[in-house]
């Protein structure tokens, strides 16, 4: 479905995003996850006629959906956040007052059967963030092995019964059935998953890990926030929302490195060898009413951080 269709996006912990992150109304912001533009226009409502917004997306509804924003101030890139230093240097921006990452699927993309990231709707089995680019899901429990079937499941899914899901994948593809659609994969982690946390969805972990590894969602968000800081001019602001545990593990384990200098233990007098580069500034979670009006934010996390001088 394009992106003029009703698909509804709440937008999570927005007014702490926007408070969190705006220190200068007149700055350089990045939106590094425009989505339908939920943070992003509260941006541009909070910030001055001087100021600019940079928006990306991998995903072309997304970037189409922005379209629909009017604004000399705003600009959509069609990129993944995690080359934002090479996009800045292209727009001849060298520093921003403050970066904003919204990580995780939006509403939009779960609530549209025909992008294959929920077992609640039957689709084909897709997942990309970007359809234009790389390997659906489908296409890569065509042909992955056993061993590694386990690992990705196990790994980002913290699927403790990734191996007999594996096993079960690789089972019905030498039968000479491939699993092409939500659906059948869905029904197929059911059978092998023997328990769940109660209201949990047995396919819950098994489709998030197949979305992070074809999106290699962890690896941009390392190379993201790295990226993020560099392109921090000293005082501006990182923003991030994560969604689940291996997000906000990358994420709290990034910001408490770059909050100490590293030393040369045999040379504890000398200058660092790694400058301090952040300091944290705390942590955020949605209020009971968001979560009511909006069960998705419920494992929202924002962590927020200063860029130092160097």
């Amino acid at each position: 479905m394009g992106a003029g269709a009703a698909w509804q996006h709440q937008t999570v912990l927005l007014a702490e995003a926007i408070e969190a992150l705006v220190t200068c109304t007149d700055g350089i912001y990045v939106d590094g996850t425009f989505g339908r533009g939920g943070h992003a226009r509260a941006l541009l409502e909070k910030l001055a006629p001087a100021a600019r917004l940079i928006a990306f997306d991998k995903d072309p509804e997304a970037v189409a959906a922005a379209t629909s924003i009017v604004d000399v101030r705003f600009t959509i890139r069609h990129a993944s956040f995690a080359s934002m230093r090479e996009e800045m240097r292209a727009l001849g921006v060298t520093y921003v007052h403050g970066v904003l990452l919204d990580l995780g699927v939006s509403s939009p993309q779960l609530d549209d059967p025909e992008r294959g990231f929920s077992f609640r709707h039957d689709g084909p089995l897709d997942m990309r963030m970007d359809p234009t680019r790389g390997e659906s899901v489908a296409d890569f429990l065509a042909r992955a092995d056993e061993r590694l079937l386990s690992q990705v499941i196990r790994d980002y899914g913290e699927e403790r019964f990734a191996l007999q899901i594996a096993k079960a994948i690789v089972a019905r593809r030498q039968g000479g059935q491939s699993i092409r659609t939500t659906r059948q994969l869905a029904e197929l982690v059911a059978r092998e998953v023997k328990t769940r946390e109660p209201g949990q969805d047995p396919a819950t972990r098994t489709f998030q890990a197949l979305r992070i590894f074809v999106n290699a969602e962890l690896e941009e968000l390392e190379h993201g926030l790295n990226a993020a800081i560099e392109v921090l001019a000293p005082g501006g602001r990182l923003a991030v929302i994560s969604f689940h545990s291996l997000e906000d593990r990358i994420v709290k384990t990034t910001i408490a490195r770059e909050s100490r200098a590293a030393v040369d233990r045999r040379a504890p007098f000398a200058p660092p060898v790694r400058a301090l580069r952040l300091r944290a500034l705390g942590r955020f979670r949605p209020g009971a009413a968001e979560i009511a009006a909006n069960p998705r934010a419920r494992s929202a996390l924002l962590r927020v951080a200063e860029r130092v001088a160097a």
